[in-house]
């Protein structure tokens, strides 16, 4: 761990936190940390067009950024070697990975990801019973980590692709979770509005990735610099 800081960022934060993600670029993590990002994202899906390997992350200097690995399809012994290597605070699960992976990993140290989207009725509304049992899903899997991480569509990330977010206004998954799917420099505040704004024990922060791009993995330190400033500003 760089510093204590990580172990305590979920902890009833007293404003929105601000996550960017798919970094591959120390020019990028220069910007993000200049601009007040709180956790900076790295990608160790070979697939992903920001995929990087544990060398290039553990390369990166943070600035003092809490630092988030991007699983998908590792083990769980992987993961931890991966999050020695790139001297990473915590695991994005974004695989789907069960309750008993997010142990092994350490719940201190896991966000989940979970795709609401993946809970609709015919009209692809998230309401009544859909809503019950996405947030059925979440409870279960509450104990096992620190937070979730709230993504657009049915599977995957860094899409573009954005969500109802009112549908997520007043959820109760057990745990904190990071708001992310489509955001952008303007739609960010906006989005943290309809679900009901910042609330340290609900929504607690927003993740950044092809919305303040210039193009895959490569972040626009201008649309960083708006976003982070159209969020504090709310």
């Amino acid at each position: 761990m760089s510093s204590s800081r990580p172990a305590t960022l979920f902890d009833t934060p007293s404003r929105l936190l601000v996550k960017v993600c798919g970094l591959t670029r120390q020019p990028d993590a220069d910007a993000c940390a200049q601009a007040g990002v709180d956790l900076c994202g790295f990608i160790f899906h070979p697939s992903s067009p920001r995929g990087v390997t544990p060398a290039v992350a553990a390369g990166l200097h943070s600035h003092g950024m809490a630092r988030v690995g991007v699983f998908v399809k590792q083990s769980a012994d992987e993961v931890l070697a991966i999050m020695d290597a790139a001297r990473l605070d915590f695991a994005q699960l974004h695989g789907g990975q069960d309750a008993a992976f997010c142990d092994r990993v350490g719940p201190e140290r896991v966000i989940r990801a979970a795709w609401p989207q993946r809970h609709v009725d015919s009209a692809g509304l998230i309401a009544g019973t859909d809503r019950t049992a996405l947030e059925a899903e979440l409870a279960g899997l509450a104990p096992h980590v620190r937070c979730f991480l709230l993504d657009a569509g049915a599977s995957g990330g860094g899409h573009g692709a954005t969500m109802d977010w009112a549908a997520l206004r007043g959820l109760a998954p057990g745990a904190p979770w990071l708001l992310a799917g489509g955001l952008t420099p303007d739609n960010a505040a906006s989005a943290v509005a309809a679900c009901g704004g910042h609330d340290p024990a609900m929504l607690i922060g927003v993740d950044l990735n092809s919305g303040v791009e210039s193009a895959p993995g490569q972040k626009d330190a201008t649309r960083v610099a708006a976003a982070l400033a159209a969020l504090r500003a709310a």
